[in-house]
């Protein structure tokens, strides 16, 4: 899947010349020369790298990030940052932020792929963590949505924490007081029941394949993989 970068760079020389070098790469580039309309698109599109010019009108590209991080919707979206050598004290405020990278004008087309490549592969990397498999079951820990065969179970808040908790360690015993604490923030003997409460309303959601959370007497419970021929 091809990746979509956003550039916010009102220097339309410059844009150009980044939108080329990066579409050589196979991703696709879209270009923005306001602060202001560069945020809305960064709202409306949800790029998965923005390219952003300190320096511009409307809007600069600090505060394009302070909003960025603001919105739930945005905040998890990369960002590097393109400053003039002189701008040191904007780079380490953007750093400081929470920015990706920077690079400084003028900077080599070859160095700008790189620097944009190794923000690429480490969000894939934290993305792919995000999500745990077993078979027909999917469970996104960045949306908390847990899907079965492609229909949602429409899970709790802690529901989804106690599938992800034992999908993540298949095959593992994990004591009752401990997932307890994990859950509810605390363990407490005379309320244990509150957790095997959760646990049957959990395996209502999984129907027939409520079998994958085992119950471990007299200690807790574990997750069942599914069948390899129930993958996919």
């Amino acid at each position: 899947m091809s990746m979509e970068i956003l550039i916010v760079e009102d220097d339309t020389d410059i844009a150009e010349l980044v939108a080329y070098n990066l579409e050589r790469q196979g991703w696709h580039a879209s270009l923005c020369h306001h602060g202001s309309e560069g945020l809305e698109l960064i709202r409306r599109t949800h790029p998965d790298l923005v390219i952003l010019d300190i320096m511009l009108p409307g809007m600069d590209g600090l505060e394009i990030f302070r909003r960025m991080k603001e919105d739930e919707s945005t905040r998890e979206i990369p960002a590097l940052f393109l400053t003039a050598r002189a701008q040191l004290d904007d780079r380490l405020t953007g750093l400081k932020l929470g920015a990706d990278d920077y690079i400084t004008k003028p900077f080599s087309p070859k160095e700008l792929v790189l620097r944009v490549r190794n923000i690429l592969q480490r969000v894939n990397r934290s993305a792919a963590r995000l999500i745990v498999h077993s078979g027909p079951l999917c469970l996104n820990k960045n949306t908390m949505v847990a899907t079965l065969r492609g229909e949602n179970l429409n899970l709790t808040p802690i529901e989804f924490k106690l599938l992800a908790y034992l999908a993540e360690r298949p095959g593992k015993v994990q004591d009752r007081y401990e997932l307890q604490h994990i859950l509810l923030g605390y363990a407490d003997a005379s309320l244990s029941r509150t957790l095997d409460t959760h646990v049957k309303r959990l395996r209502q959601k999984l129907g027939d394949h409520a079998a994958c959370i085992v119950t471990e007497r007299g200690i807790g419970y574990s997750f069942r993989p599914f069948p390899t021929a129930e993958e996919g």
